[in-house]
């Protein structure tokens, strides 16, 4: 992978269950976790595409998460292909659906997920064209 130059990065009280539910229900690819001896999810990186997210548990410290305390949750939009596939494996996999698959004006088929603990995940087929 290359690397991507803007990167997600997100909190949670409970870091691995957020992993298990991108993995497994929203097909996001386990790319390094990074645990605390206590078992804290120090960083962890999650693939989809070309795109990452990066993860970690909340209350281990740092300017980071001192940064991020109180902060609400956050919406992140992932392309995808096959937006009704995607969509049927979350809801095997029991993810909160808020919107069902839609095409959209702009020309878009969408659907939108809430995660474990309150993050809108945005799935689409819409890819922004970035110049180099």
């Amino acid at each position: 992978m290359a690397g991507a130059s803007v990167v997600p990065t997100l909190l949670y009280a409970d870091a691995k269950a957020a992993i298990r539910q991108l993995t497994e229900g929203l097909g996001f690819t386990e790319v390094s976790v990074y645990e605390g001896e206590d078992g804290t999810v120090e960083h962890a990186e999650l693939a989809h595409g070309n795109g990452v997210v990066m993860l970690g548990s909340k209350g281990r410290g740092g300017v980071f998460d001192k940064a991020m305390e109180g902060a609400g949750p956050a919406g992140v939009y992932v392309v995808v292909d096959d937006v009704d596939a995607h969509h049927r494996r979350a809801l095997e996999q029991g993810v909160e659906v808020l919107m069902p698959p839609a095409d959209q004006a702009y020309g878009s088929r969408d659907y939108m997920v809430r995660d474990l603990e309150g993050n809108v995940w945005s799935f689409g087929t819409y890819a922004p064209e970035v110049g180099g």
